[in-house]
């Protein structure tokens, strides 16, 4: 008989793996994965890119590369972190994922043993979940307001609990509810975190896609003890295709990540990092953004006034400043992975809320998303959902 080890135990196919093989069909209207628009990926630039990456160097893009990336890109996101998000560092403190769920599961593995503590907020991202699930940790959810994390509930937290390893949070349009953090909630947060000095993963994947409002400085540009890992990643801004990420953190960390990224993969693919490395060389990327932004701007705009003319008034609903999603919560008697089947029929997709809290529970929550949508078949998606929904209220 085969026998698994004891971590198999607590690894489940996720609500959103589940949801995902059924969207492949056109016919469906799919609010459910987290995708980019494809019409807006700068497919001849990156051609272009590529081209001339085999004209130059080829040779040097089909071998091998050292563990913690090809230099000149961790340079140029060592500058672009410096201009977007205030944090100062070099090419030293960079090291190049298979996209940021490379990165959790790499820090899973460098921090946690079996009954460690793992605070994250409440709902938080399910992919950072499952990731750390394999490590076979405790999760305590954070309490969480419109502001995010609530610094007094995390302080509280960090006084009575044992063992706490990591933090997890997204400051800036939080997957799932697309909250942001304001200015002073980070501050008192930083407060928080220097005076019981546990590391935080600061999870950034949307930063760039604000629409509305001023950007805010990272977490990590405000660390004075090494304690934040900032992750960020091109497959928002650019191609998610590629699966090109980083996390940017101490020397001690780093090194303990480059013997893990070594064990585990040797490198990411030289030839996307030199690639894109390339695109950055060639092409105004701070346009391409740019041009994102609007779409996704609209995008969020007509699904919001979409879902308040039709949404029944017990639907309460984020108006998110940025990113991708949009975060519902329905009654506490509906069941939305029921509710999810029922929308399948009426050829309309999301995913269930229940996944995104470590510890289960809030069965009467859903995500959307809506940068993945034509203008038609967003408007009509809601509609279906709308119906669906009061029909089972």
């Amino acid at each position: 008989m085969i026998k698994f080890a004891d971590r198999m135990d607590g690894m489940q196919a996720s609500d959103i793996g589940d949801i995902l093989k059924v969207t492949v069909r056109p016919e469906i209207i799919s609010f459910a994965g987290g995708l980019p628009a494809p019409e807006l990926f700068p497919v001849e630039d990156i051609k272009t890119a590529f081209n001339a990456v085999m004209a130059e160097a080829g040779t040097t893009a089909l071998q091998y590369g050292q563990a913690e990336g090809w230099y000149h890109l961790r340079e140029q996101i060592a500058d672009r972190m410096e201009k977007r998000n205030g944090i100062k560092t070099d090419a030293e403190h960079v090291l190049i994922t298979a996209g940021s769920q490379q990165g959790l599961d790499f820090c899973g593995k460098l921090f946690l043993n079996p009954g460690d503590v793992v605070l994250m907020e409440s709902p938080s991202y399910l992919g950072a979940i499952d990731a750390f699930k394999a490590y076979q940790p405790n999760f305590v959810e954070v309490p969480t307001d419109d502001d995010g994390i609530i610094p007094e509930a995390l302080d509280k937290i960090l006084a009575t609990t044992e063992n706490v390893k990591l933090i997890y949070v997204i400051p800036d349009f939080q997957n799932p509810s697309g909250r942001t953090w304001p200015m002073q909630r980070r501050r008192d947060f930083m407060e928080v975190v220097n005076k019981y000095e546990v590391p935080v993963i600061e999870d950034n994947p949307y930063g760039e896609l604000r629409f509305k409002g001023e950007f805010l400085p990272a977490l990590k540009s405000m660390d004075t003890k090494g304690l934040i890992l900032y992750f960020s990643t091109f497959s928002k801004i650019l191609t998610p295709g590629f699966r090109l990420a980083w996390i940017c953190a101490n020397e001690a960390i780093m090194k303990k990540l480059v013997l893990i990224t070594t064990a585990a993969v040797l490198q990411t693919s030289t030839l996307n990092m030199m690639v894109v490395s390339k695109y950055l060389d060639m092409f105004d990327v701070d346009k391409h953004v740019a041009e994102i932004r609007p779409v996704y701007k609209h995008r969020c705009e007509l699904m919001i006034n979409t879902m308040k003319e039709t949404f029944p008034e017990e639907a309460k609903f984020t108006d998110p400043d940025g990113g991708l999603f949009t975060w519902v919560e329905l009654p506490e008697r509906i069941n939305t992975k029921e509710l999810a089947i029922k929308a399948l029929d009426q050829l309309v997709a999301f995913v269930p809320g229940a996944g995104f809290f470590p510890n289960g529970g809030n069965t009467h929550c859903l995500r959307l998303n809506y940068s993945n949508s034509t203008d038609e078949r967003l408007v009509e998606g809601v509609h279906r959902l709308a119906k669906v929904i009061k029909e089972a209220l």
